[in-house]
């Protein structure tokens, strides 16, 4: 049976799921951007950087054998230059945390700069952290190793505090600490967590920011996880539009992909899906019960129950009720179409 774990790009929103992690990212004004590949590295190189902000530079290395998250960093600073560069730092963040905020992003790297650390964690305060690395700390409160899932005595086992598996490292200790690491555990891989422990030992300060909500640095792993996500970060599309002055009849029944594009003053009536690079004009009324992709709609337009891909529609029309339009299809500025209209 084949594995039902999404991809890298896999689309969450209309976007691939690694693109929001770049996303949040740019936002921050990160300018460099290291994407380490493996299985289906031609696609995933090709489609982020056809669609990842412009302002981002991306650099893509390969590994070409999954030998586990710290071989994985080894191959990745590879890309960057000044590698002993003692005052830089390093963010580490797996391609599956889409809902990770900026905002949780900056407040990481700022505990690590204030505390003078070596490496911080980002962690969390979970009820059940199974299939989650501990965080273990010595008695001083300071974080000394973490244990995976699998190597874990019953003890580590209890601990309710997660490695999410976001760091921020000094940029001149990660390198010479990635050589240190070794496979000696339950799958014989490189664990990027042993850095954590080869630093502590070595007496450099490791320290931890726990994150409030444990939700937004939640992995997806499977099916499941991803409508969990989808969700989230569609509500989180409805609040921002709604906040810019779009008008949602019904927000738990609106389904807006996070590449559209949303005019002033636009009315959403209740099921209403907008997906791809569909960009609405101002003023226009969509909906109840319409599913437009990659389609543009005119300023002060109004489209009710109608199915639409990549087609274009006008200003001041009137699309539908029950209209259907094909690929390629285009109706004229003050168009008013009927009922049951079909275009192809």
């Amino acid at each position: 049976m084949k594995s039902a774990r999404p991809k890298p790009l896999h689309l969450l929103c209309g976007r691939p799921m690694v693109l929001h992690v770049i996303d949040a990212l740019a936002e921050l004004h990160v300018h460099r951007v290291v994407v380490v590949v493996g299985h289906g590295a031609e696609q995933v190189v090709k489609t982020l950087t056809e669609e990842a902000p412009p302002d981002v530079e991306l650099l893509f290395v390969e590994q070409h054998a999954q030998r586990g998250t710290g071989d994985a960093v080894s191959v990745g600073i590879t890309a960057l230059p000044d590698a002993d560069d003692e005052d830089g730092d390093v963010l580490v963040m797996p391609g599956d945390t889409p809902l990770l905020r900026p905002a949780t992003i900056a407040a990481l790297v700022r505990t690590h700069r204030s505390a003078d650390a070596a490496a911080t964690l980002l962690t969390a305060q979970v009820v059940d952290p199974y299939g989650y690395g501990r965080i273990v700390r010595s008695r001083d409160g300071r974080v000394s190793r973490v244990t995976e899932e699998a190597d874990a005595s019953s003890e580590e086992r209890a601990i309710t505090e997660i490695n999410t598996s976001i760091y921020v490292f000094r940029h001149g200790v990660l390198a010479p600490s990635l050589r240190r690491i070794t496979p000696d555990n339950v799958k014989g891989e490189y664990y990027l967590t042993d850095v954590v422990s080869v630093l502590h030992d070595a007496g450099y300060n490791v320290t931890a920011q726990s994150v409030a909500d444990p939700m937004e640095a939640a992995g997806v792993n499977d099916r499941a996880q991803l409508a969990v996500a989808e969700a989230e970060l569609r509500d989180r599309t409805n609040e921002r539009w709604m906040r810019r002055g779009v008008t949602m009849v019904d927000p738990e029944h609106t389904y807006i992909d996070a590449s559209v594009v949303l005019g002033t003053d636009v009315t959403l009536f209740p099921d209403t899906i907008l997906q791809g690079k569909t960009v609405i004009g101002a003023h226009a009324q969509i909906g109840p019960a319409t599913r437009l992709e990659d389609s543009t709609v005119g300023d002060g337009s109004t489209v009710e129950n109608t199915v639409a891909c990549r087609s274009t529609i006008g200003e001041d029309a009137r699309v539908g009720p029950f209209a259907s339009l094909a690929p390629g299809s285009s109706v004229a500025d003050g168009t008013v179409t009927g009922p049951f209209f079909t275009a192809s």
